[in-house]
C-alpha cells in the first residue's frame, strides 16, 4: 500500500520542462567548466611547476575528457537526472554505495558554490576599495555576509525555474568569457610588443624536491578543479530537448573549448609575469595581474573585479543548479526522502532540493570563513577534485559493468577500453603520493562521516520494503 501511494505521488508531481536546447547546453557546460577554477588556481599551478603551468591543464583535459565519454554512454542510455548516483545504482545495486556517491557530488557542488560566493564576495569588496569606494579592505564579518546574501540570490533565481535561472547562465557565460578573452589579448598585445620571455612557456621550476612527474602529477590534481562541470549537465538531461542527440556534441564541444581557452590563459600568464609577481599575487589574483603588467595604460584593475565576479557567480548557480537537481532525481527513485522530491506547479522549479541545498551551503560559507586562512581556495578546491576523482572512478567503472545491460541501448557509445583508461587514470591521481596536505584529507573524510550518518537516518525515515528499493530493476528506465 505504501508503494503504491508513492508511485501516485510521483505521478501526481509535475515532470520538468524541457527547455534546454544545443544552444543553452552548450553554454551551460562551457560556464561551468570556465567558471572560478581558473581564477583560482592558475596562480598555484605556476607556483608549483613553474612556466609549464599549461601541461597540468592538458593532462586534466586528458582525464576529464576520456571520463566524459563515460558520462555521454550513460546519458544516453540512462536519460534521467540522477547522474552518476543512477549509473552507480545501475551497476552495482548497493543503496550504502549509491548513496555515497550521490552525497559525494552534492558536497562537491556545495562546496564549490560556497567557495565561489566567498571569491566573489572578496572581489567585488577589492573592486569597491580598488575605485576608491571603500577606504580599506571589509573585516572577515562583512564577507561572509556578502557571501551568504548572494547564496539567497542564487536561490531565488533557482526558485524561478531553470529556464529563468539558465538565461541567467547565458549573460554570466558571454561575460567570463570576455574576461578571459581579455587576458588572452592582453598576454598575445604583450607578446607583440616583444615584452615577454617565452622561454619560461617551457621551463618546470620545482617548488620542492618531488621532480618533474610528481610536481605534473600534483598540479594536474589542482587544475582537474577548474576542468570539472562537465559533469552537471547530466543532471540537467531531463529539462534538455532530444539529449540523445544534442548531448555528445554539446558536451565534447564544450570540453574542446574550456580547454583551449585555458591554454591560452596559461601561456599568457608565464609569458607575461615572472614567477616572483606570480607569487605576489594573491589567491584568484594572477590574471588580473597580466592585464596590470601586459597593458598598464588600460584601467583594467578597476574593471576585472567585477568581471571575476561574473566569472565564479555563474559557477555558483550552476552547482545549486546542479544539486537541486541531483536531490530531486534521487528523491524520485526513493534513495532519499521523496519530500526533496517536490516540484513547484508554476515553476516547474524542485523548490524543496533548492531550500535544502541552500541551506547546506550557508553553513560551508560560515564554516570556511570561520577557518579563514592562506590557501582556503586552493585546499578546497583539491577537496572538491579529491571528491569528484573518486566519484569519477566509479562511473567508470559502472560504465564497462553496464555494457553488460542491452536493454537500454543509447545512441552513443565510448570507444574501446576508454572507460577503463579513464578508470586508471583517475584512481593514480587519487593515490596519496598526490600532496594535497592531511587537512584536504580531513576536511574529505568528514564530509563522507556526514553521509553515512545521513544514510543511516535515510533508513530508518525511508526504509525499503523487503530489502528492495522501489522499481529498482526499472531504475533508470
Amino acid at each position: 500500500m505504501a508503494s503504491s501511494t508513492s508511485e501516485q505521488t510521483t505521478k501526481d508531481q509535475p515532470d520538468l520542462k524541457r527547455v534546454m536546447g544545443p544552444g543553452l547546453l552548450l553554454l551551460f557546460i562551457v560556464g561551468d567548466i570556465l567558471g572560478a577554477g581558473v581564477y583560482a588556481v592558475t596562480g598555484q599551478l605556476s607556483g608549483i611547476v613553474g612556466g609549464i603551468v599549461w601541461l597540468p591543464f592538458l593532462v586534466a583535459f586528458l582525464v576529464a575528457s576520456l571520463t566524459a565519454l563515460s558520462y555521454l554512454e550513460l546519458v544516453c542510455k540512462y536519460p534521467r537526472a540522477a547522474g552518476a548516483a543512477l549509473y552507480t545504482h545501475k551497476a552495482f545495486g548497493i543503496h550504502f554505495v549509491t548513496f555515497l556517491v550521490a552525497f559525494g557530488v552534492i558536497c562537491s557542488g556545495i562546496t564549490s558554490a560556497a567557495t565561489s560566493s566567498n571569491v566573489l564576495a572578496q572581489n567585488l569588496a577589492g573592486g569597491f576599495v580598488a575605485n576608491g569606494w571603500l577606504d580599506a579592505e571589509p573585516s572577515t564579518g562583512v564577507i561572509t555576509g556578502i557571501a551568504m546574501a548572494f547564496m539567497l540570490l542564487l536561490a531565488l533565481i533557482n526558485l524561478r525555474g531553470v529556464g529563468e535561472s539558465v538565461k541567467f547562465n547565458v549573460l554570466l557565460t558571454l561575460v567570463e568569457v570576455t574576461a578571459l578573452a581579455i587576458v588572452i589579448g592582453v598576454g598575445f598585445f604583450a607578446m607583440s610588443q616583444g615584452n615577454v620571455d617565452f622561454s619560461r612557456v617551457v621551463t618546470f621550476e620545482d617548488s620542492g624536491d618531488k621532480g618533474l612527474f610528481l610536481a605534473v602529477t600534483a598540479a594536474t590534481s589542482i587544475a582537474f578543479f577548474a576542468m570539472v562541470g562537465f559533469e552537471d549537465s547530466v543532471n540537467m538531461v531531463e529539462e534538455t530537448k532530444d539529449p540523445a542527440r544534442i548531448f555528445p556534441r554539446a558536451l565534447l564541444t564544450g570540453l574542446g573549448i574550456a580547454v583551449i581557452i585555458y591554454m591560452l590563459v596559461a601561456v599568457s600568464v608565464v609569458s607575461v609575469l615572472t614567477s616572483e609577481q606570480i607569487a605576489d599575487a594573491s589567491e584568484g589574483r594572477a590574471l588580473l595581474e597580466v592585464v596590470r603588467v601586459g597593458a598598464p595604460d588600460f584601467p583594467i584593475d578597476r574593471v576585472f573585479p567585477f568581471l571575476a565576479v561574473f566569472a565564479v557567480a555563474n559557477t555558483a548557480l550552476i552547482n545549486m543548479l546542479m544539486a537541486s537537481r541531483l536531490l530531486y532525481g534521487l528523491a524520485n527513485q526513493d534513495v532519499l526522502p521523496r519530500v526533496l522530491g517536490k516540484v513547484s506547479r508554476t515553476s516547474h522549479a524542485p523548490y524543496v532540493g533548492i531550500a535544502f541545498s541552500t541551506v547546506l551551503a550557508l553553513a560551508l560559507i560560515v564554516y570556511v570563513s570561520s577557518r579563514a586562512e592562506d590557501e582556503v581556495v586552493l585546499n578546497l578546491a583539491s577537496v572538491t577534485s579529491l571528491l569528484l576523482l573518486v566519484v569519477f572512478l566509479i562511473v567508470n567503472v559502472a560504465c564497462l559493468v553496464l555494457r553488460r545491460d542491452h536493454s537500454h541501448e543509447g545512441g552513443f557509445r565510448s570507444p574501446g577500453f576508454t572507460p577503463a583508461v579513464a578508470a586508471v587514470l583517475c584512481a593514480f591521481l587519487v593515490g596519496p603520493w598526490v600532496d594535497r596536505g592531511a587537512l584536504v584529507y580531513q576536511i574529505a573524510a568528514v564530509l563522507m562521516l556526514i553521509g553515512v550518518v545521513l544514510w543511516v537516518v535515510t533508513m530508518f525515515v525511508h526504509k525499503p520494503e523487503g530489502g528492495r528499493f522501489r522499481d529498482v530493476e526499472h531504475l533508470g528506465e
